[in-house]
């Protein structure tokens, strides 16, 4: 069906459904702001489970529905691209904080520890990749692992931020996360419905990143683009825009944990994709099957997840332009990954 439909109406599908992750990402992070403080799980775990987890379900429809297709390397990209470019959002965040370098002033154990959980889930496909092409069920046993070190790093971060052996240092600019007053209106809506119009919001973005995956593939074909380059800089940017927008919200409301937290979160989460795409794929072991244009990407988002990680514990207060010295260096790694890629892509 989607082959049949001429490119314009391919590219207008593309970018309705592009605006529907958009708003939707919108939306989502006053949700997610009311529940942590409803909740009391705190912004940094609602940001990095809930809001990280529901902005990257347009993105994991993107890259099963890709797997399902028989294309690899756009599900594969779509995944580690997904992650570098929302890491870039912090830096693209971090303007938009004039005070201080959000890095300090979102001081938080938890970010730093969910950080290194991050890392280590990244090294995982680089072993899945060097290891024999061995399957169980078409399925490389790595992805078996990935959700454990997954669920793991969540219960681990949640003893760092109930129990902290190590604590960040306060300072006048450091920015506690502390409960919004709500408003009357706000008060008489239940925090069920709340979830209730959180879970709809989600299935909106799902079907979205359907379309995005189907109109993507299509003119990738009739373009004679690599499935790299569709993959990490247009499904990828693309379905992680609602991090931008929740992130950019989040700093603006001054939930600052929440937007370091979703960010970090969402990465984390974004790795499973790699594991749901292994599982679509039928064709054998995913991880065979792609280029080293993708390695490239994992190996990207590696580097800058280490770059922000740093960042989060030297906690420098102001870099230049007024934004932390991490954040330039987010740019510019960023910056020449895109770069190194269309070179590749041509």
């Amino acid at each position: 069906m989607w082959g049949d439909l001429p490119t314009a109406v391919l590219i207008g599908a593309f970018l309705a459904a592009s605006g529907v992750i958009f708003f939707s990402g919108m939306r989502m992070t006053g949700l997610a702001d009311r529940l942590a403080d409803r909740t009391g799980l705190g912004e940094a775990l609602i940001g990095g489970v809930l809001l990280g987890a529901a902005t990257s379900l347009g993105g994991i429809i993107v890259s099963v529905t890709a797997s399902l297709d028989g294309r690899a390397s756009l599900a594969f990209s779509n995944s580690v691209g997904g992650i570098a470019a929302q890491t870039l959002f912090l830096a693209v965040a971090d303007m938009f904080y004039r005070k201080i370098n959000l890095e300090h002033a979102a001081a938080d154990l938890g970010n730093v520890f969910q950080g290194i959980v991050l890392m280590v889930l990244l090294t995982l496909p680089f072993l899945a990749m060097s290891s024999p092409e061995f399957t169980i069920w078409a399925i490389h046993p790595i992805s078996f692992v990935i959700p454990l070190v997954y669920a793991g790093g969540l219960f681990a971060q949640r003893a760092v931020q109930d129990h902290p052996m190590w604590e960040p240092v306060d300072t006048k600019d450091t920015k506690e996360d502390e409960p919004d007053e709500e408003d009357e209106e706000s008060r008489s809506q239940s925090t069920l419905r709340l979830f209730v119009v959180f879970g709809a919001l989600m299935l909106l973005m799902g079907t979205a990143g359907y379309v995005i995956a189907k109109t993507a593939s299509t003119l990738a074909d009739r373009m004679e683009i690599s499935g790299s380059l569709v993959g990490a800089l247009a499904t990828a940017v693309v379905t992680s825009m609602p991090e931008l927008v929740t992130t950019v919200a989040a700093v603006r409301r001054g939930a600052l944990q929440l937007a370091v937290g979703g960010i970090i979160g969402g990465n984390t989460f974004d790795t499973l994709f790699l594991v749901a795409s292994d599982i679509s794929y039928r064709e054998g072991s995913l991880y065979h099957a792609v280029g080293d244009a993708d390695l490239y990407w994992i190996a990207t988002a590696l580097v800058m997840t280490g770059v922000l990680i740093g960042g989060l514990i030297m906690r420098q207060r102001q870099g230049p332009g007024k934004i932390g010295s991490e954040s330039i260096l987010l740019l510019g790694i960023y910056a020449a990954a895109v770069a190194v890629q269309f070179l590749a892509g041509r």
